[in-house]
């Protein structure tokens, strides 16, 4: 082998030996994002802003939808709204079919549900409600 090929025999391992940068991270709506954690990420808003008594937590919760620590994904995951029965308040994996994500949105109206925008009193962040998206779209799994 001459010196050239043997020169450019080392650049090409040189530069396929993954010490060059990283390639870069997807982002963007198909970028895939990390599961929200029912216990760590989304019970603490549900905990500050809704399950409170006179709202979603007690002995007769409104709309009979606990959301108090330990009741919350039986009261949400696969099961029907009551003010639109042919949603589910959490569709696991579908968050943009589920009644409680177009609740926090203000959203409800659009199909055919109350269009109080919840929590009454004040409206999440958009992070606080892209937490609860991304748990949904996770699979809304119970880790309570």
């Amino acid at each position: 082998m001459g010196r050239t090929s043997a020169l450019g025999l080392a650049l090409l391992l040189i530069g396929c030996d993954g010490g060059g940068a990283p390639p870069p991270t997807p982002t963007g709506p198909s970028a895939p994002v990390a599961p929200e954690s029912l216990s760590q990420a989304v019970q603490p808003i549900l905990t500050r802003t809704c399950a409170f008594s006179q709202c979603h937590s007690g002995p007769t919760p409104q709309e009979g939808m606990d959301l108090s620590a330990g009741r919350t994904h039986a009261s949400v995951v696969g099961v029907a709204s009551r003010q639109v029965p042919r949603l589910l308040r959490v569709d696991p994996a579908r968050p943009d079919s589920s009644y409680l994500l177009l609740k926090l949105r203000g959203m409800a109206g659009a199909v055919g549900g109350v269009g109080t925008q919840m929590p009454l009193g004040g409206a999440l962040t958009a992070a606080q409600i892209d937490s609860v998206r991304f748990w949904i779209a996770a699979g809304a799994q119970n880790n309570e």
